[in-house]
């Protein structure tokens, strides 16, 4: 069965969410507004050029607002809209999975892992 255009759609945005920097800046911008150096600041190794990059991206899929303010320094805001924040909502409970099931996840491995070192 070869894969729709729905489906290539639906990989890109996954695509998209699951890369390197989208989710941390989805988590920092729940329920808050922040600017682009306060981003960068909490993002631990995101170089400019990448926040940069993210933003935009989260910008274009309908996730993240940016406003710019007339003022001198020009001040730009970032927050989620409520699309990104039903994002963020699905997203807690992925991470509320996880940390309930880590436990089994981790012995799941070491008995994998012991089974591959006999075979």
């Amino acid at each position: 069965m070869r894969p729709t255009r729905e489906d290539c759609d639906v990989r890109q945005i996954l695509d998209r969410i699951a890369d390197k920097w989208s989710l941390l800046t989805i988590a920092l911008l729940a329920g808050r507004t922040m600017r682009f150096t306060e981003l960068r600041r909490e993002i631990d190794g995101v170089s400019q050029r990448m926040l940069t990059r993210t933003l935009r991206h989260l910008e274009r899929d309908g996730l993240v607002r940016r406003t710019v303010y007339p003022v001198v320094p020009p001040r730009v805001e970032y927050e989620l809209t409520p699309l990104g924040g039903s994002l963020h909502e699905t997203i807690q409970a992925l991470v509320t999975w996880t940390e309930t099931h880590q436990r089994e996840i981790a012995a799941a491995r070491t008995e994998y892992d012991n089974r591959a070192e006999i075979a």
